[in-house]
């Protein structure tokens, strides 16, 4: 993928944590792109949900169909039950659709008429939506956001960078020539070493005096949650595993914050009326706390 090295690598972070991404962006920039190139790097099944209006729960999670034969009902499989599962455009369908996703995210199940079906791991969600300012789309529920490890923005490409994609579109397209780096057997190893990256205990209160700054902000109704914090945790431990490291740097921390926190922070109202954006909340609050700065023992 030309360019974007940051939004590459912090979903490879995403996948070693064994979270999920929700990219948002205008059309055209090259999400969908993106999750079909991580697919091919580990050599997983891509299952893809395009999410519009006239979706139903049971399209994204399988259902029961009677089978007059056997005389019993069998579970058809939605396209949730693969890998990678592309959820291409979620805000465009509604908040009963976009629920339906919630249980596999959370618990790698799902229940349809009262069973509930193992999802094979590693499972991994990268979700796109468009700008809600964008005609006919749905706010994703404060519980969804809340399931997503890290939320980014893909953003344009530099001339450069646009140069360089229009000269490789003239040809093949890129993807087609992709190789898996790892197979699955070899990420889920790769997972249960990251789980061993060393957090010093200052770390760990540094992550737990910025998720409570967030919530007695002046500015913020809601803040961010425990779950944001293991996030923080978990996500700073594969950064720094991807980059070589066996312990955790307060930069790891200072530099995921913005994506781990932002979509879990509610503002309020008169906040919003002010122009203030989650994204600012998250600078000041990192500003406020002191940084860690005994060395690091192990």
């Amino acid at each position: 993928m030309t360019g974007k090295r940051d939004v590459a690598e912090l979903s490879l972070v995403a996948l070693l944590s064994g979270g999920h991404v929700l990219l948002e962006d205008v059309p055209g920039v090259g999400k969908t792109m993106m999750v079909r190139a991580l697919a091919k790097s580990i050599s997983a099944e891509l299952r893809r949900i395009q999410f519009t209006p006239d979706l139903l729960p049971s399209d994204v999670t399988g259902v029961s169909i009677y089978n007059p034969k056997e005389m019993e009902f069998e579970f058809r499989p939605g396209p949730i039950m693969g890998n990678i599962i592309l959820a291409d455009e979620i805000n465009r369908t509604s908040p009963k659709t976009q629920s339906a996703l919630l249980e596999g995210m959370e618990e790698n199940s799902v229940t349809v008429d009262g069973v509930t079906h193992k999802l094979e791991k590693p499972f991994f969600v990268m979700a796109t939506q468009n700008p809600i300012e964008y005609e006919g789309t749905y706010p994703l529920p404060e519980a969804q956001l809340d399931r997503f490890l890290l939320k980014m923005k893909m953003g344009y490409p530099t001339v450069h960078e646009e140069i360089e994609v229009l000269n490789r579109a003239q040809k093949v397209p890129p993807i087609e020539d992709l190789e898996p780096v790892v197979d699955l057997l070899e990420l889920q190893k790769l997972q249960k070493e990251m789980m061993d990256v060393y957090v010093d205990p200052s770390i760990r209160r540094y992550i737990v005096n910025l998720t409570t700054e967030t919530r007695s902000h002046p500015k913020v109704y809601l803040g961010v949650s425990p779950r944001g914090s293991i996030a923080l945790m978990k996500t700073a431990q594969a950064l720094a595993f991807s980059r070589g490291r066996d312990y955790v740097l307060p930069d790891d921390i200072q530099y995921l914050a913005p994506f781990v926190f932002s979509h879990r922070i509610i503002l309020k109202s008169e906040s919003r009326y002010e122009g203030l954006s989650t994204e600012d909340i998250v600078t000041e609050v990192l500003a406020s706390v002191p940084v860690p700065i005994q060395r690091l023992v192990k």
